[in-house]
């Protein structure tokens, strides 16, 4: 049995971007910065981050809802159906928030489902610098037939 899935992403990414409030200046540099590289990515993001997305750099976005209004789970439910690959998430550290139950969800589906991650500026730029970015991957996910075919007690 096949203990691993091949996910093919593109060479068109599909990138969720999103940022807490603290967070969002730093985001909208970064995305300035990369404007370019970006533009040639479909972008998804949370609500504010779309709207200050398109507002202030031009890019089209596909804006989910606000995060603590659910866009996080949204999100989540995009990378769970391969419909997301690669997240950039710059999440403020030093300022507890509403949902950081969402926003562990969305980091912990991130993980299950294997795709990059980029929590910071520094992490984002090293993701953006890959050659890897540029081409075709083969993202490799654990087979999850075990997990799911697994004995329940009623």
């Amino acid at each position: 049995m096949n203990t691993k899935e091949i996910i093919k992403m593109q060479q068109r990414k599909k990138i969720a971007l999103v940022a807490h409030d603290n967070q969002k200046k730093e985001l909208i540099e970064w995305i300035e910065f990369n404007k370019g590289n970006l533009s040639e990515h479909e972008l998804y993001a949370t609500g504010t981050t779309g709207l200050l997305i398109e507002k202030k750099i031009g890019l089209k976005v596909n804006k989910l809802k606000s995060g603590p209004l659910g866009g996080d789970q949204q999100i989540g439910a995009k990378i769970s159906e391969n419909e997301i690959d690669i997240l950039i998430f710059f999440w403020d550290p030093l300022e507890p928030q509403p949902h950081d139950p969402d926003v562990k969800a969305l980091l912990r589906i991130s993980n299950v489902w294997n795709i990059p991650v980029a929590c910071n500026r520094a992490s984002a730029d090293f993701i953006f610098s890959s050659p890897l970015m540029k081409e075709d991957y083969e993202r490799i996910i654990p087979n999850f037939e075990n997990y799911l075919n697994r004995q329940i007690n009623e």
